[in-house]
């Protein structure tokens, strides 16, 4: 059985590069899931970019799968969200907001998350991969 996962932002991109390492772990998960934050990045790239509405559309027809579901905030995220600030800030090791956002996210639902994102590491509470 896999693992239930969170994808950020650079591993669904690594998704749409057809990159092996992260289509292996895709593959085995037991569920998708993308927080808000992951895809409000992807369509910012997508604006700034020559195909954007071709990827807007792949985008689109991912979430569309069965097996994928976009996370969205809810209260206990926030309370998740102020927790890890309060520890970033601790450890003196803050991460940009979006990051923080994402792992808010991935805490509230226990899942795992794909990143390639080495700030993701600042919180040990995170299962990684």
């Amino acid at each position: 059985m896999g693992v239930r996962l969170a994808l950020d932002t650079n591993a669904y991109s690594g998704i749409a590069q057809a990159d092996a390492s992260i289509i292996d772990i895709v593959e085995r998960a037991e569920s998708l899931n993308l927080p808000f934050i992951v895809v409000a990045e992807l369509r910012a790239g997508f604006s700034l970019g020559t195909k954007g509405t071709a990827n807007e559309r792949e985008l689109v027809r991912f979430t569309a799968l069965p097996d994928v579901t976009v996370l969205h905030s809810t209260d206990t995220t926030l309370h998740h969200y102020a927790q890890l600030y309060r520890q970033l800030r601790s450890q003196g090791t803050p991460v940009p907001s979006n990051n923080l956002w994402i792992a808010a996210i991935v805490v509230e639902h226990q899942l795992t998350l794909c990143t390639r994102d080495s700030h993701f590491h600042r919180m040990p509470q995170l299962p990684l991969v």
